[in-house]
């Protein structure tokens, strides 16, 4: 089923994907060569619980920690650890935070120091394609508009699209119907229609977009070892312009 919310249930979506874009905009601030993923782990635990809210990922489906880490080949799911980054690095950070019964989400993939230039330019191409899915989620559309839109984008760019991992819906869930590929023919799956609140999530790969998991059942990175990036927008569909509801500002 998938869920139409309300105004209502729009704006309590809306405030936890401020707390999450603000998460997301202070670890921006803490991402340097030396610092651990576990401190991040932290930082972002203790703003979220700081704003009356709960990390949505610590304990969900038993993942140990309250915010995903993913440097380099790993492409979603990276477990916080006394890893410490690398100059050259980049990291994908997903956070989810609950508050008031309904779900944030949002991603974004930092550089770590100065990076190759091909890492930026598959950071790039991720995000913009990000936003070319966003501006088909429009009501009479398809939700299969949003995956075509993207992995034309990103192959036309070079990049290869993960096929195996979906976005999905968002509110008094993480994860709710419907899932949201991102890839696939246009004018496929349900309409659009307003009040549907989805998080869109393009996870791009340099090379090949296989991918396996390691052995620590979480951690997702490419076959091939070559660089991936991850960003993710929860928006919502409204009788005009999408809604972008996890605005991140810059700190």
């Amino acid at each position: 089923m998938i869920y139409i919310r309300s105004l209502q249930e729009i704006e309590k979506i809306r405030e936890s994907n401020r707390i999450v874009a603000e998460t997301l905009s202070l670890l921006k601030t803490e991402i340097r060569p030396g610092v651990s993923t576990l401190e991040l782990d932290k930082i972002a635990e203790d703003f979220i619980r700081g704003h009356d809210a709960k990390p949505a990922f610590k304990g969900y489906n038993g993942f140990p920690a309250s915010i995903c880490t993913s440097i380099n080949e790993q492409v979603v799911h990276g477990i916080p650890s006394k890893r410490v980054l690398q100059e050259g690095d980049i990291i994908g950070i997903d956070i989810g935070a609950l508050k008031d019964g309904y779900y944030g989400d949002s991603a974004y993939t930092f550089a770590v120091g100065k990076v190759d230039d091909e890492k930026l330019r598959l950071m790039r191409v991720t995000e913009e394609s990000l936003y070319r899915g966003i501006e088909q989620a429009r009501a009479g559309n398809h939700l299969s508009d949003i995956g075509h839109a993207i992995q034309t984008f990103v192959e036309d760019n070079g990049f290869s699209v993960v096929r195996t991992l979906v976005g999905h819906g968002i509110g008094t869930k993480l994860h709710e119907p419907p899932e949201v590929p991102n890839y696939g023919l246009p004018g496929r799956g349900p309409e659009l229609k307003p009040g549907m609140c989805l998080a869109i999530e393009p996870m791009v790969n340099i090379g090949t977009f296989e991918v396996e998991c390691l052995e620590d059942g979480w951690t997702i990175v490419t076959v091939d070892r070559q660089a991936s990036a991850h960003y993710e927008h929860t928006i919502a569909i409204t009788e005009d312009d999408p809604l972008i509801l996890s605005t991140r500002e810059e700190r």
